[in-house]
């Protein structure tokens, strides 16, 4: 495969004593590339002078960053229901792309907020607020050569079909989209029945009948997918399982990216703590899926 396989991990929970050993831990197993996740960009935020230290301690283990992950909150989402704090939201994501720019991110994910968070707040209001946002985002995201990628998700917020309908206000290839496999695979009500479901969140949604169940996600998406987050799960909650550990039809996935015209990179986006993962198995896991 000629595009790029990036590691989520959490390098945030390390010192930089640390760090190096952890990427030079991903370069034996034969990883390339890493991404700068949602609390490297929060400590950087903090410390100016990390995002320099990192490219370095990257570069000595051989790895390079390919994507980036945005700070994901209530509060930092696009949809952020606060008036006062959505400027600070919007200056935020802009550090955050300028960040990546400077650490040679391509592709930046951003929430576009999750609607049960605040069910009094009608839907269309959170569209108008993640649209008004874009509008400014995407200028800065053209100065920095970053694609901003907003991500699918298992609420009514987070649907393909409303992803394209955001989409069709803004035609530049500046936006695509962050396909999450997980959260797909959340919408298949064939997995696991509603009430069986253990995600509070779920619960939470499920309750207003507002969830519009689709298998067809990543066809409806596909053209506009430039990353992606793989992890699977039995269908009863977001878990961040290794690949192949859940009931996700992963060549079925594969076969479908492969086709994907703008995809820029696959992220393994396993969660090690919940999973109990190694680099190795996170590698080995990669591995497997390009060679189905």
């Amino acid at each position: 495969m000629n595009i790029p396989i990036t590691y989520h991990y959490p390098l945030w929970d390390f010192d930089e004593r640390t760090r190096p050993r952890i990427m030079q831990e991903f370069a034996a197993n034969g990883a390339k590339h890493l991404i700068v996740g949602e609390g490297l960009f929060r400590v950087i935020m903090q410390d100016s002078t990390l995002a320099k230290k990192l490219m370095q301690e990257m570069a000595q283990a051989g790895l390079s960053f390919v994507d980036g992950h945005a700070p994901f909150g209530k509060f930092l989402d696009m949809s952020c229901p606060d008036e006062s704090l959505r400027r600070t939201m919007i200056n935020r994501h802009k550090l955050a792309l300028n960040i990546a720019a400077s650490m040679g991110v391509k592709t930046l994910t951003i929430h576009c907020g999750v609607d049960f968070h605040t069910p009094d707040v009608p839907f269309e209001v959170h569209i108008a607020r993640i649209k008004e946002a874009l509008a400014e985002l995407l200028i800065e995201a053209e100065k920095c050569g970053v694609i901003i990628a907003i991500e699918n998700g298992w609420y009514p917020l987070g649907q393909s079909v409303v992803l394209l309908d955001i989409k069709k206000d803004f035609p530049t290839d500046y936006l695509g989209f962050c396909y999450d496999s997980g959260h797909a695979n959340l919408l298949d009500r064939n997995h696991v029945p509603p009430e069986n479901r253990t995600e509070k969140d779920w619960l939470s949604v499920t309750k207003k009948n507002e969830v519009k169940w689709e298998n067809d996600g990543l066809e409806k998406m596909l053209p506009h997918v430039v990353s992606c987050h793989l992890h699977d799960n039995d269908g009863s909650c977001d878990q961040h399982k290794r690949i192949g550990s859940g009931n996700i039809d992963w060549k079925h996935i594969k076969n479908l990216l492969m086709q994907a015209p703008r995809l820029q990179c696959i992220q393994s986006e396993v969660q090690i703590y919940m999973a109990n993962a190694s680099i190795r198995d996170l590698v080995a896991d990669m591995n497997y899926f390009c060679k189905l």
